[in-house]
């Protein structure tokens, strides 16, 4: 299915949304797309279906050609202060204020928004396999916070987030059980999967 350009023709739309609310370790990341009039891209898709070689090619694409881009983060220290929702939010709220042009309305990806002052939005349930702008938000969101995951590799490579980007795969929750739990880690999340006698 061909994604649709934009939801109210003639407006300056942002597509906004996030990566990384599922996992145990590693900020969430945001960003809010503003893309040309006629802009079409065929690898354009949602992040989660395409592959890691096409996500890079479509990353370096979008911030060519996008009207305006922003990419902001909120870390693990916040969602376990705010929660995860709350902070999936503020990270879009801080993308959306990076904008170098201002969007006349934004396009939400999911069912819920803490609303932007003075911008109306429209939550869209699966926005990020509908809409272009959606779609391209998820791509710079989510190589975004890959990249920056495997830059956490390197200064603990027990956990392996290279490969799992800190979401609570079976290795992940194993290394955590033998090392304990980093800075990095949501120490909310990681209760939930792991022996709750590490947060004593």
């Amino acid at each position: 299915m061909m994604l649709k350009a934009f939801f109210k023709e003639g407006v300056i739309e942002a597509g906004c949304d996030e990566a990384g609310r599922g996992c145990l370790a590693g900020p969430v990341f945001a960003a809010a797309v503003i893309l040309p009039q006629g802009f079409f891209h065929p690898l354009l898709n949602d992040s989660k279906k395409m592959t890691e070689k096409n996500r890079e090619t479509l990353r370096d694409i979008i911030k060519k050609e996008a009207l305006a881009f922003a990419v902001a983060t909120c870390s693990a220290e916040e969602i376990d202060n705010i929660n995860i929702l709350n902070a999936s939010f503020l990270a879009m709220h801080r993308a959306i204020d990076q904008l170098k042009t201002r969007p006349e309305f934004l396009l939400i990806d999911g069912n819920r928004f803490n609303p932007y002052p003075n911008l109306q939005h429209k939550c869209i349930i699966g926005g990020d396999a509908l809409y272009q702008s959606i779609s391209a938000a998820s791509v710079l969101a989510k190589t975004y916070r890959d990249k920056y995951m495997q830059s956490l590799h390197n200064e603990y490579p027990e956990y392996n987030w290279k490969k799992n980007k800190g979401y609570p795969t079976t290795d992940h929750r194993l290394a955590i059980k033998k090392h304990g739990l980093t800075p990095h880690h949501r120490h909310t999340f990681a209760a939930k999967f792991i022996e709750p006698s590490l947060f004593d």
